[in-house]
């Protein structure tokens, strides 16, 4: 049974004390997303609008404009949000990637930390890169070539920037306890 969530350590800007640069941040944010309610890592990043404002357009860049399939885009940030047990990124993007086509046994078997037998192969690739870099700090040539076969030069250059700014943002959720909207369960255990 997961544990509650601690409680947010920013408070949530009303959009009526906003200055001039948080304003457009937003403008900016809801372009990109939609309006509606703003959770997640963007209600922190209105805290520090100028590398919110940067940070929010490499994010809309990583998610909409990269060379990588949707599938291997989510299944990748899927990754980073397990490694990062990132509460807020995994409930967000767990069905955005099912709906993208990463198989429901696959986000179910990685929540649990663990993979599935069947992972495709370009999956699998994917998880090990993210596994190594993480563990190792680096990784080898033939983990290299394996990312590199699926995605090229641009695009191998683009999935490491997927996974830096999606490992930036499971950070910043974690840091500063951004909870999920209430009533919605932890999709991991709370470390004690």
């Amino acid at each position: 049974m997961p544990k509650k969530a601690p409680a947010p350590r920013l408070r949530t800007i009303p959009e009526s004390e906003m200055n001039a640069q948080q304003l457009a941040l937003l403008a900016d944010i809801q372009k990109t997303r939609g309006k509606g309610p703003l959770g997640g890592p963007f209600g922190v990043l209105l805290h520090a609008p100028a590398y919110g404002d940067l940070a929010q357009k490499l994010g809309a860049h990583c998610r909409y404009k990269t060379a990588l399939p949707a599938r291997l885009s989510e299944f990748t940030i899927l990754a980073i949000a397990r490694f990062w047990r990132s509460q807020y990124e995994w409930w967000v993007h767990s069905p955005i990637a099912e709906k993208a086509g990463v198989k429901a046994e696959t986000i179910k078997a990685l929540r649990g930390g663990r993979l599935p037998k069947s992972l495709p192969k370009d999956e699998r690739a994917i998880f090990d890169f993210i596994a190594e870099l993480h563990r190792s700090k680096r990784v080898s040539d033939k983990t290299y070539r394996r990312i590199h076969a699926l995605f090229g030069d641009a695009g191998t250059i683009e999935f490491v920037g997927i996974v830096g700014y999606y490992t930036t943002i499971a950070m910043t959720l974690n840091v500063f306890h951004v909870p999920l909207p209430d009533g919605q369960p932890l999709p991991f255990t709370e470390p004690s």
